[in-house]
Parts: C-alpha cells; structure tokens; sequence
C-alpha cells in the first residue's frame, strides 16, 4: 500500500464556535483513535486539525493510502477511517484517522479492478461491476491497494461473488453471497439466441 504524509496541528478550542473559525480558516477538525486505550477499555482519541491542501492527494483519489500523520512533532502511522462531507457545499467537515501498528488487522475499503474480456462480453451480453470497493481486513502492511479480478471464463448470467475471492493473508468482510460483478444478457443475446434456436428449429411440412 502507498504512503502519504500528511501534517497536523494539535487542537485546543473544541466548541461549535471554535469549530467554526477553524473551518473558515481554511481548518478540517480531526481526530485520531491511538491503539492506547482508558480505563475503560475505550480507544484514546486526539483532536488535532489539518489544512484543506494537507489532506486533498488524500481525499480526492480512488486510490488508498497509509499516511506518515505528523502531529506537531509526534509522527505515527495511520489510515483514514471516516470522512464527513458537507451535505450541499460538499466540502469537507471533519475526518478520522486511526492508528495502525504492524501486528494488528485493520478494515480498508480497497478497490476493484476488473481484468480480461468476460466470455459472456463475446457473446453478446454486458459485463455490469456492481461493487466498486470491497472491505477487506489485513495487517496494513499486508493490506493490497487494489483487487484484481479476472473476469475472463464469466459467462452470459455468471457473476463473482465475495465467497468467491480467495487472496492469501487477506479477509473479506463484505457478506459471502454479495455479488461483485456479472454479466448480464441483452436485448441483442436474447434476440442472436432466439434466431439460432429458431434456425435449428425443424421446418413443418
């Protein structure tokens, strides 16, 4: 998986009225989950902040990422976990990292990447992928950035699914019976069917 380093600012005001000074400076509020935990078993959470351009080679990509997050002049590794966008103006309006260590699994939303002309394709029918990212659990050092799927013996109704991806060292969380991707018949394979059924069919006396 690619690295990216990001750097961010401890925060002290955590109101709505700091919050929101921070954003109309140009801010995103932040917190970070550490593998640290209370006294209560809970995940200790650090708010800090970042800037818009800090984070944008982040966000703004179908690619993912560990990030080197540097917080004033401690530097942990982290990934993304969750990210609130605007609802109208969709910029965005907080974002949470979590800390990864090299022995601990983590879930990441991968994404998929169909490969090969599917034989159904060849036959007439449309190869439709209906998840683009699949959630996938590894240690991060282990976690791919991306999935390849060979679509090449899909025939016309054949689909992949979850339960169907095996990748050594990788755990897919998805439920096994969700489907990734198939292949549908057309108006045009059900018509070329229709007209070699029909030319095979005897002619009456």
């Amino acid at each position: 998986m690619k690295t990216i380093d990001i750097k961010g600012q401890s925060r002290d005001g955590l109101g709505k009225k700091a919050t929101r000074e921070l954003r109309k400076a140009n801010g995103i509020p932040c917190v970070l989950y550490g593998v640290e935990k209370d006294e209560k078993g809970l995940p200790v959470a650090k708010t800090f902040c970042v800037t818009n351009e800090e984070v944008r080679k982040l966000v703004y990509t179908p690619d993912i990422y560990a990030v080197n997050l540097t917080i004033d002049d401690t530097t942990v590794m982290a990934v993304m976990k969750d990210i609130q966008f605007h609802p109208v103006k969709d910029n965005i309006l907080h974002i949470d990292f979590y800390q990864v260590t090299g022995n601990k699994p983590i879930v990441m939303n991968v994404p998929v990447k169909l490969t090969g002309l599917a034989a159904g394709v060849k036959a007439g029918g449309r190869l439709e992928q209906i998840l683009r990212r699949v959630k996938v659990k590894a240690i991060y050092t282990q976690m791919p950035e991306k999935i390849e799927l060979d679509v090449t013996p899909l025939a016309i109704g054949k689909t992949i699914k979850i339960g169907d991806i095996n990748i050594e060292g990788l755990e897919l969380v998805n439920p096994k019976e969700a489907v990734v991707c198939g292949v549908m018949v057309t108006r045009a394979a059900k018509t070329e069917e229709g007209t070699e059924e029909g030319a095979a069919a005897p002619a009456e006396a």
